[in-house]
């Protein structure tokens, strides 16, 4: 069926084909893992169907609190119908700990605590390396005006307030994640929603205890095996049976 389909943009992890009903998209989680901005590169097996699962679970669960998002509903293991938005050319990235790029540029130990949730940019483009920007850029490159910001830091720390405790309650810390940002109108009304995707692959996730790496840094930094891992993660959050934990392909719970 993919292949009678009008694709629309594929990504490193995802491809969005056309929609079934006007104004949607299909949302098509890949198995492959990249880093470095695709400089390394595999095929995870079970990757696309466990982001999924729980890119479902956490967009369903921040628009049961009022924090609007892309997400329609889940079609099949590997798909979801979305709404079709306005990407803002950002990478909004909320840290709570210290960790990845933000120790190397400032000397901070990696799981040091930050004085207050920091929420920073990066402009989305590959070939430049994601890099970051200021609101003094974004401004004036007309990426977003300043309420627009101010919407999408209350929104980026909504989502940090959710997924924290969700995360606290299976015994995860979330270290840091970003969030893509669109835009929908409603004939002249324009409201921005959380978009793209949340899972381990968007979010720095560390166990409490032992400070184990649940997320893609197991793939950057050859930790392990990243399904196991994604898994894990799934199995604490009660998408899947606990026999299942060490299965290549999972085995997910509806």
């Amino acid at each position: 069926m993919a292949s009678r389909r009008k694709k629309v943009y594929e990504g490193k992890a995802k491809i969005l084909y056309e929609g079934t009903e006007p104004g949607t998209l299909i949302q098509y989680f890949k198995d492959d893992a990249t880093a470095f901005n695709a400089q390394k590169k595999a095929v995870v097996d079970g990757k696309g169907v466990l982001n999924n699962r729980l890119s479902e679970f956490f967009m369903v669960g921040l628009g049961q609190i009022g924090v609007p998002t892309h997400f329609i509903r889940r079609i099949n293991m590997r798909e979801q119908l979305i709404r079709q938005v306005e990407i803002i050319p950002l990478e909004v990235i909320v840290r709570n700990f210290a960790a990845g790029s933000l120790s190397k540029r400032l000397g901070i130990e990696e799981g040091e605590p930050l004085p207050r949730p920091i929420v920073e940019y990066s402009y989305k483009n590959d070939e430049l390396g994601d890099p970051m920007v200021s609101e003094e850029y974004i401004i004036a490159f007309g990426w977003a005006q300043q309420q627009d910001l101010d919407d999408i830091v209350s929104l980026a720390l909504r989502v940090n307030d959710f997924l924290s405790g969700v995360f606290y309650g299976v015994g995860i810390k979330l270290i840091d994640f970003k969030i893509e940002i669109g835009r929908i109108w409603d004939g002249d009304f324009m409201r921005l929603v959380v978009a793209d995707e949340i899972s381990p692959d968007s979010c720095r996730l560390w166990d409490m205890k032992t400070s184990r790496k649940l997320d893609k840094d197991v793939f950057r930094r050859d930790l392990g095996n990243l399904t196991d891992a994604y898994t894990e993660v799934a199995r604490r959050l009660g998408l899947m049976p606990a026999q299942a934990q060490n299965m290549t392909k999972p085995t997910l719970i509806n």
